[in-house]
């Protein structure tokens, strides 16, 4: 059986929907504050966060904003505020207005709260939980890994003062910031007043339930300044014996005295990697003697990084070349469903497999290899003691990556196409080192080794009597 398909002449789309506000904005990430009741002089909002970016990544996420007009939170479910303190409201304007108000049950009168995400234990507490998206211990994943983990949802009773007593008198809070533990650094827009929200019936009938009022605030990534990341690369190659280590001060300087923060960093052996940075001192010093290097003085300040990230040239071949990461944690907590994206630039396309991780190639994002534990290794764990009194050990995780040449011909690997562009753990972008590993003596070799063979055939010929 066939069937004909032509498109209809007479077809119109639909226009589209008026909006009597501005319309919705897109963003890296994407704040809603929708009052759903209102009252006289209180009234009930919910905050839903949405992540829309791929890269994007919150954890233990803490929101912040300002009251405009001395409000404060009676009570709240689906997050907590991390300080409870309700003497501003005794001693101040809540004070003298609800007189015979007992604000010790009052969860907060700070005028900039820090709100937190609830652990995943108080999902079903009929008091503080039981609302959909929340209670993630304050993770919002990319919708890459889990559509469920990239939105969140809390609600909060608010009260006002005068003179906006009336129940449509609705402003929300401004200058809002949101940040996490080693996660990008967003840029927060004002509140801008959009069109209702819409929710599905909440009896279950197949009609639709609109907010009293909504507003919308869009945060944007900002690319970290330079030493203000908060991970790190350090380079190393089959070729070269020598690791270049991360940045001096890659992830910030602050209060580290007697060494330079411009000195660079100092060569190291491989397996100084595992070693953390104020025990290195002894393995870098016998490393520049063995190697002839300089060693500087003072001698340079740590990257201070939490997360480091090895990238290793393994192999390279006729047909392909291998690589290898290394993740190491210096933190003392682990870091669950993490990833990691390695931006390849002209060798993306050879890009054939990873070994231990799960990878992903996201071919609309700038040529990025997106990585992430397999099941049941999905975490990255903290730094624990070394045996025998021995220094720390970081956490640590590693896969190699084999990359084809059919499909990038006159791609040259130790020239400098085998290193990522771009590196990404967690959505933090990483602090890259300003050079690679070279080739030494690569060139010289091969004009030795071809003057060996010459004389030793031209001495072969001579004894042999064989010249004419």
């Amino acid at each position: 059986m066939q069937v004909c398909c032509k498109k209809d002449p007479k077809f119109k789309p639909k226009p589209k929907k008026a909006v009597k506000y501005l319309p919705r904005q897109y963003g890296d990430l994407e704040f809603t504050y929708d009052v759903l009741h209102a009252y006289g002089n209180n009234y009930l909002a919910q905050v839903t966060m949405v992540n829309n970016h791929p890269l994007g990544r919150l954890d233990h996420w803490n929101l912040t904003w300002d009251w405009k007009n001395d409000e404060f939170i009676y009570s709240m479910r689906g997050a907590f505020v991390r300080k409870r303190d309700y003497a501003r409201c005794v001693y101040g304007p809540a004070g003298e207005y609800y007189q015979d108000f007992d604000f010790s049950n009052v969860v907060t009168c700070d005028k900039s709260p820090i709100i937190s995400d609830l652990p995943p234990a108080m999902k079903n507490d009929s008091k503080l939980g039981k609302l959909p998206y929340c209670c993630k211990n304050g993770t919002l994943l990319p919708t890459l890994m889990d559509e469920d983990k990239a939105r969140s949802i809390f609600q909060l009773q608010v009260y006002k003062l005068p003179p906006n007593l009336n129940r449509t008198a609705l402003e929300p809070p401004h200058k809002w910031r949101i940040d996490g533990v080693l996660n990008p650094q967003y840029k927060c827009s004002s509140p801008i007043r959009v069109d209702p929200t819409e929710f599905p019936d909440p009896s279950g009938l197949q009609g639709t339930s609109t907010a009293i009022a909504s507003w919308q605030i869009v945060c944007n990534i900002s690319r970290p300044k330079e030493k203000e990341s908060r991970c790190c690369v350090s380079f190393s190659a089959y070729y070269n014996e020598s690791v270049i280590p991360c940045n001096t001060c890659a992830c910030g300087c602050e209060g580290d005295t007697g060494c330079s923060q411009k000195a660079g960093a100092m060569l190291l052996p491989a397996e100084a990697l595992l070693i953390p940075f104020e025990n290195r001192t002894q393995k870098a010093i016998a490393w520049a003697k063995l190697k002839h290097l300089k060693v500087p003085n003072p001698r340079p300040c740590p990257d201070n990084c939490p997360v480091s990230i090895n990238w290793h040239l393994n192999t390279d071949y006729k047909t392909g070349w291998t690589a290898r990461i290394t993740l190491f944690n210096w933190d003392d907590a682990p870091f669950e469903d993490w990833f990691a994206a390695i931006q390849m630039g002209k060798a993306y396309p050879g890009y054939e497999n990873v070994y231990s991780f799960n990878g992903t190639k996201l071919d609309k994002l700038n040529k990025t290899i997106f990585l992430q534990g397999l099941p049941g290794l999905n975490y990255l764990m903290g730094e624990v003691n070394g045996t025998r009194g021995g220094p720390r050990v970081p956490g640590k995780q590693q896969s190699v990556i084999s990359f084809t040449k059919k499909q990038t011909p006159g791609i040259n690997v130790p020239g400098g196409d085998g290193f990522p562009k771009r590196v990404f753990f967690n959505g933090e972008e990483c602090a890259l080192p300003t050079t690679i590993p070279i080739k030494s003596g690569g060139h010289k070799y091969r004009i030795n080794l071809f003057t060996i063979v010459f004389t030793t055939i031209l001495t072969l010929i001579m004894m042999t009597g064989c010249i004419y």
